[in-house]
């Protein structure tokens, strides 16, 4: 299953369009993020599994690959984290 949701990421003073691609496949259960997402984009793992678990859900016992793209844009800050949970 692959679920996109559309966001923004800033360039100096240019937005350029971001897609949060989450995938979701059966495997070892992991948390994967890849697109060249800076330390704070990829601590977002944490943040998402402890909202996820604040409103009483879990997360599923599968492979999670979360693809920010472009892959060549740099992501960076804390505003993609909540596109994460919402794909």
């Amino acid at each position: 299953m692959v679920a996109i949701v559309s966001t923004v990421a800033y360039l100096g003073l240019e937005a350029r369009g971001v897609e949060v691609q989450c995938n979701l496949v059966a495997g070892v259960p992991a948390f994967v993020m890849v697109g060249l997402a800076d330390k704070a984009v990829g601590e977002s793992r944490e943040r998402v599994r402890g909202a996820i678990a604040a409103i009483g859900l879990a997360l599923p016992p599968k492979r999670i690959t979360v693809n920010l793209s472009p892959a060549d844009l740099p992501k960076e800050g804390v505003r993609l984290t909540f596109c994460q949970p919402i794909s």
